[in-house]
């Protein structure tokens, strides 16, 4: 009987030495992704994401634990993995002098697609991902979405049932990455791919069916993007004071004001109680001869939700260490 896992790790562990000691880049994370679904991989830099994606692909050794992909081992099923996973790497590069349509056929050899289905396969990748009117068009001449595009179209040749992506859209235009998050959505639903994400980008973090929060290699939170937004406390207050700095010491020190976080020139501020703060936030500040502008409540994004449990848990962490 097929499982319903397509991904599954167990107290995985990934460390290095490095000339200041040990470094647990991924430290006992136990995670489930389920087939079907987008799975996101999210944190800031060095929290053990790509560390992690390698590992269960099997491109780096694990320490201890166990990770498995369609049931195969990530150590001694390499080879059955990657027949049938497909990986987009942070630093994957097409060759710039091939036209699409040649990287196309350069990636489905090396995966040992036959010419046959070569033929039957790539016109209908590269329509599905956009690309039809350009296949004579040498890769190095493509936009950076349309590479985007190329790049998933390429690890799709070989039919893979999941897919691991890491950071595949970094550095690519809203609109760009908004038509490959859309390709991804109808590769899910049409034929029933299982995608694993790295993601920088909290927007995208909100469109996978669960998400991962690492920090310093272990997982902080694990669950539906609206599960984990639920984790914070109280409502979501936003507005533009005229003096951003001296506003926001003077908010963190009210009664009743649960965190206080700068959004560009904006302050999103968690209360307990929204229309009575509201008032007195106003209040404390005008008495500072500091405006407020636009202020409103709003519903709580996992932008915000990153930032504060990323804090929270610096917090413990620090907390930990005063006790030791």
């Amino acid at each position: 009987m097929m499982s319903d896992i397509a991904i599954e790790t167990k107290n995985l562990t990934k460390q290095f030495k490095t000339a200041g000691g040990i470094v647990n880049a991924v430290n006992g994370i136990t995670l489930q992704v389920r087939r079907g679904e987008t799975y996101g991989l999210i944190g800031p830099d060095g929290a053990g994401k790509t560390t992690a994606t390698r590992v269960i692909l099997g491109l780096l050794t694990r320490s201890s634990g166990s990770s498995r992909v369609l049931g195969f081992d990530s150590m001694r099923d390499t080879y059955r993995i990657r027949e049938r996973v497909g990986y987009i790497a942070q630093s994957f590069a097409l060759p710039a002098d091939l036209t699409v349509a040649e990287n196309m056929a350069f990636f489905a050899t090396l995966h040992g697609v036959d010419a046959r289905e070569q033929r039957r396969r790539i016109p209908e990748l590269l329509e599905f991902a956009g690309l039809g009117r350009f296949t004579k068009r040498l890769a190095g001449r493509l936009s950076g979405g349309m590479k985007k595009k190329l790049a998933l179209a390429c690890s799709l040749v070989h039919q893979p049932e999941v897919v691991l992506l890491d950071e595949p859209t970094l550095g690519v235009d809203p609109v760009s990455r908004r038509e490959f998050w859309t390709l991804l959505g109808n590769l899910r639903v049409e034929r029933g791919l299982t995608i694993l994400v790295c993601t920088p980008y909290m927007d995208e973090a909100e469109r996978c069916n669960r998400v991962g929060l690492m920090y310093q290699g272990r997982f902080i939170a694990d669950g539906p993007p609206d599960q984990i937004k639920d984790m914070l406390p109280g409502k979501l207050l936003e507005f533009t004071p005229s003096q951003l700095t001296w506003a926001t010491q003077i908010v963190a020190a009210l009664e009743g004001v649960l965190e206080v976080q700068s959004y560009g020139q904006m302050l999103h501020v968690f209360v307990d109680q929204p229309t009575v703060r509201q008032a007195e936030i106003i209040a404390a500040l005008n008495a500072q001869g500091i405006e407020c502008h636009g202020m409103r409540e709003i519903e709580v994004r996992m932008e915000e939700a990153f930032i504060s449990l990323i804090r929270r848990q610096k917090q413990e962490n620090r907390q930990n260490q005063v006790e030791r």
